[in-house]
């Protein structure tokens, strides 16, 4: 239910992130490494809890990511692990986006995917409800929560939940269990709590296996030819400080006015929701000698042909509105790797130059 309207954009205040305490589970990961350099930004006092970087190289060694924040390295379905630290550490912000984040791996890994996802996010909304300091907490997703027919029109939030792959339906079951907690529990405690439904994330530093940009980019290095699964596929693509931002408007908000709680979707205007071959086509102007083709196979995992997003509740109820198109976010990108391949030390500062330039076109636009 739509507690209050928002007609306004939303203002970030940097200076609400001054000396907060924030959790970051998940931070080692592409995403987490990104927020845990914004928090440092905004003097935030950063905690982190994930495991380790399972590939290499990776954003969080790339960027130094352990000196900016209180590291610490654990398993998101360990609960006394998990209640220690945050006995310890006493949020008052929490981001949640410990996962198993692949589809493909999760094919390969279901039980995995699903304790990881569903548990691990039960584990840590069980630990947040008995703390005395906590007071917001935003819960990330995926824009594959939803039953996706594929009938060309954009998913909103009320839309039935499912998932055809593991990865996506234990995204879904997650899902049931913020609201459930929401409702049960976070309600009656005066606790904001939101689950953030994002769309495809792209940005510099992620490295990880069946990823669009990571392989093309490793493929053009090595004078490869980028094989297509589905070119014609169609996705909300946006750079990765688009939905960081949105998780950090809907916390200070929901931190103030808790009645606020919902499921949002954070994603791109329409005109972002381009192909897999489109996004291609943008990456291989940066790169010359790009090349790529498309192969058919009935081996591959079910993959979801169409997806879109309906943003318009993270507009009216929270302010958010998206910033950046998908022409900048490639662009940015890719001159990002550009910028890494001649200089690996410069991976944290080339995301905080993304940073500076994306507040510079919020506050502008």
């Amino acid at each position: 239910m739509e507690a209050l309207v928002n007609s306004s954009k939303a203002s970030f205040a940097s200076s609400f992130w001054h000396g907060r305490r924030v959790l970051v589970t998940g931070h080692t990961g592409f995403k987490g490494a990104w927020l845990a350099i914004w928090l440092n930004r905004l003097s935030a006092i950063t905690c982190g809890y994930s495991l380790a970087p399972e590939q290499k190289p990776n954003l969080f060694e790339a960027a130094q990511v352990a000196g900016l924040c209180q590291h610490n390295v654990g398993d998101i379905t360990d609960p006394h692990h998990l209640s220690r630290v945050i006995e310890q550490f006493q949020p008052e912000v929490v981001f949640h986006l410990a996962a198993q984040a692949l589809v493909r791996k999760s094919y390969s890994e279901p039980i995995e995917t699903f304790s990881a996802n569903v548990m691990g996010t039960a584990y840590l909304l069980n630990e947040l409800r008995s703390s005395k300091s906590v007071r917001a907490i935003v819960a990330i997703t995926t824009d594959k929560v939803y039953r996706n027919n594929e009938e060309g029109r954009a998913f909103a939030e009320q839309d039935p939940l499912g998932g055809h792959d593991p990865y996506s339906a234990s995204k879904a079951a997650a899902e049931f269990v913020i609201e459930s907690y929401r409702r049960s529990f976070f309600s009656n405690l005066d606790i904001g709590l939101v689950s953030a439904r994002a769309g495809n994330v792209i940005g510099g530093g992620d490295w990880s296996q069946d990823r669009l940009i990571p392989d093309a980019i490793r493929a053009w290095n090595a004078g490869q030819v980028l094989t297509l699964r589905n070119p014609t596929a169609v996705r909300p693509w946006q750079h990765v400080v688009e939905p960081l931002h949105a998780y950090m408007i809907a916390a200070q908000q929901i931190f103030q006015t808790p009645s606020l709680s919902d499921s949002f979707n954070f994603g791109p205007a329409a005109q972002s929701m381009i192909s897999v071959g489109d996004v291609i086509r943008l990456a291989a102007q940066y790169m010359p000698a790009a090349r790529h083709q498309i192969t058919a196979s009935s081996e591959q995992p079910h993959e979801a042909q169409l997806l879109h997003l309906d943003v318009s509740k993270a507009s009216r109820i929270l302010g958010i509105d998206p910033v950046w198109d998908v022409g900048v976010a490639v662009e940015r990108t890719m001159q990002w790797f550009a910028s890494y391949e001649r200089a690996p030390n410069s991976a944290r500062m080339s995301c905080l130059n993304d940073i500076d330039d994306f507040m510079q076109a919020c506050e502008s636009s």
